[in-house]
């Protein structure tokens, strides 16, 4: 079963925009194909000759993903009056989104809470542990009778029955 997103936003990395979707276990952006500016710039310098014999199509395109587990920080840097790098560092890997200030406080915190255990995607409902009744006090009153009967009927005699009611009576 598919995980739900949290979260998705546009950002620029390395140098194209990309779609990225928080899950409560990964972040995932799809990276478009493009074409390239120097692809572009050999096209008009070549009248079109470059790009008819490579292809208009170039540049990767894929789905990239880190896993919540591996990411041991997140920060945030300004990059000019509109927009902010939230950079995920990973053990042997940072990846910076780029977005506005607004998103990216939205970013970062999501992404914290999902690292901290806190965010109420990974809340569990978990039903209270039944908690055994104490045990229900023993009605002397009925337990005397049963032995009253007990000894009416024989089975204990007169002596028995007077030592289990002196037990029954001190537990009171």
């Amino acid at each position: 079963m598919e995980a739900q997103a949290l979260h998705q936003f546009t950002s620029h990395i390395n140098g194209k925009n990309a779609v990225v979707t928080i899950y409560p276990d990964r972040v995932e952006w799809l990276k478009p194909r493009g074409v390239s500016g120097g692809k572009v710039t050999a096209g008009i310098m070549t009248a079109g000759l470059s790009m008819l014999a490579t292809g208009v199509k170039n540049g990767k395109s894929g789905t990239e993903m880190i896993p919540i587990k591996a990411m041991s920080s997140v920060t945030t840097r300004r990059d000019g009056m509109l927009n902010s790098f939230v950079s995920v560092i990973t053990t042997g890997n940072t990846v910076d989104f780029r977005v506005s200030h607004k998103e990216a406080a939205i970013v970062k915190e999501t992404l914290t809470r999902l690292m901290l255990g806190t965010h109420d995607s990974q809340s569990t409902a978990v039903a209270p542990e039944a908690v055994p009744a104490p045990n229900a006090a023993p009605d002397i009153a009925a337990q005397l009778h049963q032995l009253a009967a007990l000894r009416d009927a024989g089975i204990l005699t007169d002596d028995e029955f007077s030592a289990k009611k002196a037990q029954l009576l001190e537990r009171l």
